[in-house]
């Protein structure tokens, strides 16, 4: 027990870990919820400082703060499992939550405002509209159309020679407007051939495998 999650705190925080000193505000922990739900799943582990050091939590007050947080403040609902770890005589609160098939799912924020995150790294990243369509697109089996014209042409292109594009780079090489630019990578992030790359400072997209350059 001891050793199981000293084991997990030796990892440090990563795509599928956060550390929670304590709980004194459900919608941040709303926010992590939907990260995990959003990307790989994941766990909080609720009594943790961020240097890994153990303070320990009244685990059942922890537990309908979590509840909370789930219900109210995540749409849908998050579903999640907790465990109680007792090290040392300090409780820590093992709330695990497994990746959705029903994405997105959203936080409310402070301002009442429901937003959509992913998990990258150690960081909860919020969703750009592309990944929000592709989702909305996929849920309701909407079919791909897309044309190989010449913007299709210039996005591929460019990709051969370099490994990331942005949004607006694709506009301007295309010299397209950004919500048609928007609908053509939406398309290749259905079809597979592009994946998004979330960052603290940008979304760039890539190709998934550089084989299929010579499959179009």
């Amino acid at each position: 027990m001891k050793e199981y999650i000293q084991d997990l705190i030796s990892e440090g925080e990563h795509q599928q870990q956060d550390f929670k000193y304590c709980i004194t505000d459900s919608k941040k922990i709303a926010k992590s919820l939907v990260a995990f739900a959003n990307t790989e799943g994941g766990r909080l582990l609720i009594g943790v400082k961020d240097n890994g050091k153990i303070a320990g939590v009244r685990s059942e007050e922890e537990f309908y703060m979590v509840e909370g947080a789930a219900d109210l403040y995540c749409k849908p609902v998050v579903k999640f499992e907790t465990k109680s770890w007792n090290v040392n005589g300090k409780v820590v609160l093992e709330v695990i939550v497994e990746e959705s098939s029903n994405k997105p799912h959203m936080a409310k924020d402070r301002s009442g405002v429901w937003m959509a995150y992913r998990r990258v790294q150690d960081q909860n990243i919020l969703v750009n509209k592309v990944q929000l369509e592709v989702w909305k697109r996929q849920n309701e089996k909407i079919p791909v159309k897309i044309e190989y014209s010449e913007r299709e042409k210039i996005l591929l292109n460019h990709l051969k020679n370099n490994e990331v594009i942005s949004l607006m780079r694709f506009c301007k090489l295309a010299m397209i407007p950004e919500k048609e630019a928007e609908e053509i990578l939406i398309s290749f992030v259905q079809l597979n051939i592009l994946e998004i790359i979330f960052t603290e400072q940008n979304v760039l997209y890539k190709l998934v495998n550089e084989d299929v350059l010579n499959e179009i």
